[in-house]
Protein backbone atom coordinates (compact mmCIF):
# COMPACT_ATOMS: atom_id res chain seq x y z
CA UNK A 1 0.00 0.00 0.00
CA UNK A 2 1.02 3.08 -1.01
CA UNK A 3 1.89 6.19 1.71
CA UNK A 4 -1.69 8.37 0.45
CA UNK A 5 -3.98 4.96 0.67
CA UNK A 6 -2.13 4.40 4.19
CA UNK A 7 -3.03 7.45 5.17
CA UNK A 8 -6.65 7.84 3.66
CA UNK A 9 -6.83 4.35 4.90
CA UNK A 10 -5.94 5.17 8.84
CA UNK A 11 -8.44 8.31 8.67
CA UNK A 12 -11.27 5.40 7.52
CA UNK A 13 -10.31 3.46 10.60
CA UNK A 14 -10.31 5.76 13.06
CA UNK A 15 -14.03 7.38 11.62
CA UNK A 16 -12.06 10.72 10.80
CA UNK A 17 -13.27 12.30 7.39
CA UNK A 18 -10.45 15.06 7.80
CA UNK A 19 -5.95 14.51 7.96
CA UNK A 20 -4.36 15.46 10.70
CA UNK A 21 -1.92 18.44 9.49
CA UNK A 22 1.07 16.20 8.95
CA UNK A 23 -1.25 14.07 6.78
CA UNK A 24 -2.37 16.52 4.68
CA UNK A 25 1.31 17.96 4.44
CA UNK A 26 2.35 14.59 3.58
CA UNK A 27 0.50 14.25 0.71
CA UNK A 28 0.95 17.51 -0.88
CA UNK A 29 5.01 16.62 -0.45
CA UNK A 30 4.08 13.64 -2.15
CA UNK A 31 2.66 15.60 -5.18
CA UNK A 32 5.18 18.42 -5.83
CA UNK A 33 3.75 20.85 -3.57
CA UNK A 34 6.36 23.00 -1.77
CA UNK A 35 5.25 22.11 2.46
CA UNK A 36 7.25 23.68 5.20
CA UNK A 37 9.90 21.87 7.05
CA UNK A 38 7.76 19.90 9.41
CA UNK A 39 8.26 16.77 11.85
CA UNK A 40 5.68 14.95 14.29
CA UNK A 41 7.47 14.77 18.02
CA UNK A 42 6.74 12.94 20.69
CA UNK A 43 8.72 14.32 23.55
CA UNK A 44 10.39 17.76 24.23
CA UNK A 45 13.89 15.83 23.14
CA UNK A 46 13.07 14.97 19.82
CA UNK A 47 11.17 18.70 19.96
CA UNK A 48 14.24 20.95 20.47
CA UNK A 49 16.72 18.73 18.01
CA UNK A 50 14.61 18.96 15.25
CA UNK A 51 14.27 22.66 15.83
CA UNK A 52 17.86 22.90 16.08
CA UNK A 53 18.47 20.51 12.73
CA UNK A 54 15.73 23.13 11.18
CA UNK A 55 17.04 26.29 11.99
CA UNK A 56 14.89 28.88 13.90
CA UNK A 57 12.60 31.10 14.10
CA UNK A 58 9.85 27.16 14.50
CA UNK A 59 6.16 26.79 15.06
CA UNK A 60 4.99 24.51 17.15
CA UNK A 61 1.41 22.91 16.55
CA UNK A 62 -0.86 20.65 18.27
CA UNK A 63 -1.35 17.36 16.56
CA UNK A 64 -5.13 15.71 18.00
CA UNK A 65 -7.81 13.86 16.41
CA UNK A 66 -9.94 15.70 18.90
CA UNK A 67 -8.87 19.25 18.23
CA UNK A 68 -9.67 20.23 15.11
CA UNK A 69 -9.23 24.42 15.74
CA UNK A 70 -5.60 24.41 17.32
CA UNK A 71 -5.03 28.33 17.58
CA UNK A 72 -8.64 28.59 19.43
CA UNK A 73 -7.15 25.98 22.56
CA UNK A 74 -3.59 27.32 22.45
CA UNK A 75 -2.56 24.68 20.63
CA UNK A 76 0.21 26.85 18.15
CA UNK A 77 2.96 28.89 19.39
CA UNK A 78 4.55 31.19 16.85
CA UNK A 79 8.17 32.39 16.41
CA UNK A 80 9.83 30.51 18.89
CA UNK A 81 13.87 31.40 18.76
CA UNK A 82 15.80 29.19 20.95
CA UNK A 83 15.54 25.38 22.34
CA UNK A 84 14.07 26.80 25.78
CA UNK A 85 11.79 28.45 24.37
CA UNK A 86 10.67 25.26 22.28
CA UNK A 87 10.80 23.70 25.41
CA UNK A 88 8.78 25.92 27.55
CA UNK A 89 6.12 26.45 24.30
CA UNK A 90 6.23 22.17 24.21
CA UNK A 91 4.84 22.05 27.77
CA UNK A 92 2.06 25.00 27.55
CA UNK A 93 0.95 23.53 24.48
CA UNK A 94 0.23 20.28 26.30
CA UNK A 95 -1.11 21.45 29.17
CA UNK A 96 -3.36 24.21 27.45
CA UNK A 97 -4.79 21.18 25.37
CA UNK A 98 -4.96 18.68 28.48
CA UNK A 99 -7.37 21.95 30.12
CA UNK A 100 -9.80 22.26 26.61
CA UNK A 101 -10.19 18.05 26.54
CA UNK A 102 -8.47 16.29 29.18
CA UNK A 103 -9.04 12.83 27.76
CA UNK A 104 -7.54 13.91 24.09
CA UNK A 105 -5.48 11.81 22.03
CA UNK A 106 -2.21 13.66 21.68
CA UNK A 107 -0.41 11.94 18.64
CA UNK A 108 2.55 14.36 19.20
CA UNK A 109 3.31 18.20 18.82
CA UNK A 110 4.49 19.37 15.51
CA UNK A 111 7.74 21.16 14.99
CA UNK A 112 7.99 23.48 11.62
CA UNK A 113 9.71 26.03 10.07
CA UNK A 114 8.63 29.25 10.27
CA UNK A 115 8.64 30.31 6.70
CA UNK A 116 9.83 33.94 6.37
CA UNK A 117 6.93 36.95 5.81
CA UNK A 118 5.94 37.11 2.37
CA UNK A 119 2.82 37.50 -0.58
CA UNK A 120 0.64 35.18 0.63
CA UNK A 121 -2.14 33.17 -1.64
CA UNK A 122 -4.47 30.61 -1.00
CA UNK A 123 -5.34 27.55 -2.91
CA UNK A 124 -8.11 25.62 -2.56
CA UNK A 125 -10.46 22.80 -3.96
CA UNK A 126 -14.37 21.84 -3.03
CA UNK A 127 -15.96 19.06 -4.95
CA UNK A 128 -18.86 20.00 -6.71
CA UNK A 129 -21.61 17.39 -6.65
CA UNK A 130 -22.51 18.16 -10.64
CA UNK A 131 -19.49 19.02 -12.13
CA UNK A 132 -16.90 17.21 -9.67
CA UNK A 133 -13.57 18.84 -8.00
CA UNK A 134 -13.47 23.09 -8.60
CA UNK A 135 -10.31 24.59 -8.00
CA UNK A 136 -9.66 28.31 -6.10
CA UNK A 137 -7.15 30.89 -6.85
CA UNK A 138 -7.44 34.04 -4.62
CA UNK A 139 -4.61 36.14 -2.05
CA UNK A 140 -4.34 35.52 1.11
CA UNK A 141 -6.10 38.22 4.10
CA UNK A 142 -8.31 40.94 3.30
CA UNK A 143 -8.69 40.06 -0.15
CA UNK A 144 -9.61 36.39 0.04
CA UNK A 145 -11.94 37.37 3.46
CA UNK A 146 -13.48 40.87 2.76
CA UNK A 147 -13.22 41.01 -0.97
CA UNK A 148 -13.93 37.83 -1.79
CA UNK A 149 -11.41 37.89 -4.47
CA UNK A 150 -11.18 34.40 -5.98
CA UNK A 151 -10.95 33.16 -9.59
CA UNK A 152 -12.40 29.21 -9.73
CA UNK A 153 -11.52 26.89 -12.78
CA UNK A 154 -13.24 22.84 -12.52
CA UNK A 155 -10.66 20.22 -12.86
CA UNK A 156 -8.33 19.34 -14.34
CA UNK A 157 -6.66 22.13 -15.56
CA UNK A 158 -4.07 23.29 -17.87
CA UNK A 159 -1.21 25.24 -17.86
CA UNK A 160 -3.01 28.11 -19.22
CA UNK A 161 -6.06 27.90 -17.17
CA UNK A 162 -3.87 28.01 -14.17
CA UNK A 163 -2.21 31.29 -15.76
CA UNK A 164 -5.47 32.92 -16.33
CA UNK A 165 -6.80 31.99 -12.84
CA UNK A 166 -3.52 34.33 -11.44
CA UNK A 167 -4.10 37.33 -13.66
CA UNK A 168 -8.20 37.26 -13.04
CA UNK A 169 -8.33 38.21 -9.34
CA UNK A 170 -8.37 41.97 -9.30
CA UNK A 171 -5.36 42.12 -6.83
CA UNK A 172 -2.88 40.40 -9.46
CA UNK A 173 -1.09 43.56 -9.78
CA UNK A 174 0.28 43.47 -5.85
CA UNK A 175 1.88 40.17 -7.01
CA UNK A 176 3.40 41.75 -10.13
CA UNK A 177 5.29 44.40 -7.76
CA UNK A 178 2.70 47.16 -7.31
CA UNK A 179 3.59 50.02 -5.16
CA UNK A 180 7.01 48.47 -3.74
CA UNK A 181 5.67 44.67 -3.74
CA UNK A 182 7.77 41.82 -3.75
CA UNK A 183 7.53 40.55 -7.09
CA UNK A 184 5.93 37.17 -6.71
CA UNK A 185 6.97 33.96 -8.50
CA UNK A 186 3.70 33.32 -10.98
CA UNK A 187 5.70 29.88 -12.41
CA UNK A 188 5.87 28.54 -8.55
CA UNK A 189 1.87 29.53 -8.45
CA UNK A 190 0.53 27.89 -11.68
CA UNK A 191 2.74 24.61 -10.14
CA UNK A 192 1.05 24.60 -6.82
CA UNK A 193 -2.18 24.84 -8.93
CA UNK A 194 -1.70 22.08 -11.78
CA UNK A 195 -0.54 19.54 -8.97
CA UNK A 196 -3.20 20.35 -6.66
CA UNK A 197 -5.26 19.74 -9.52
CA UNK A 198 -3.65 16.17 -10.59
CA UNK A 199 -3.67 15.58 -6.51
CA UNK A 200 -7.53 16.30 -6.69
CA UNK A 201 -8.69 13.93 -9.93
CA UNK A 202 -6.39 11.21 -8.86
CA UNK A 203 -8.20 10.79 -5.30
CA UNK A 204 -12.05 11.59 -5.83
CA UNK A 205 -12.21 11.01 -1.66
CA UNK A 206 -11.09 14.65 -1.21
CA UNK A 207 -13.82 16.88 -0.52
CA UNK A 208 -12.74 19.64 0.08
CA UNK A 209 -8.87 21.06 0.61
CA UNK A 210 -7.28 24.31 1.45
CA UNK A 211 -3.63 25.07 1.18
CA UNK A 212 -3.25 28.85 3.41
CA UNK A 213 -1.16 30.53 3.03
CA UNK A 214 0.97 29.85 0.73
CA UNK A 215 3.82 32.26 1.19
CA UNK A 216 5.26 33.18 -2.97
CA UNK A 217 8.53 34.89 -2.81
CA UNK A 218 10.69 36.17 -5.72
CA UNK A 219 11.76 32.53 -6.45
CA UNK A 220 9.22 29.66 -5.12
CA UNK A 221 6.69 29.27 -2.65
CA UNK A 222 5.90 27.36 0.44
CA UNK A 223 3.08 26.14 1.89
CA UNK A 224 2.57 26.92 5.47
CA UNK A 225 -0.97 25.49 6.19
CA UNK A 226 -2.77 22.50 4.64
CA UNK A 227 -6.01 21.30 5.14
CA UNK A 228 -8.01 18.00 3.97
CA UNK A 229 -11.60 16.82 4.03
CA UNK A 230 -12.62 13.64 3.03
CA UNK A 231 -16.51 12.74 1.48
Amino acid sequence: MGKISQIFEEARKEERNYLLEPEAKTICSEYGIPVTKFRVTKNVEEATQFAEETGYPVVLKIVSPDVIHKFDVGGVILNLKSSEEVRDAYNRILVNVKKYKPDAKIVGVLVQEMAPPSTEVIVGATKDPQFGPALMFGLGGIFVEVLKDVAFRIAPITKSEAQEMITEVKAYPILRGYRGQPLADINAIVEILLNTSKLVMDHPEIKELDLNPIMVYEKGAITVDARIILE
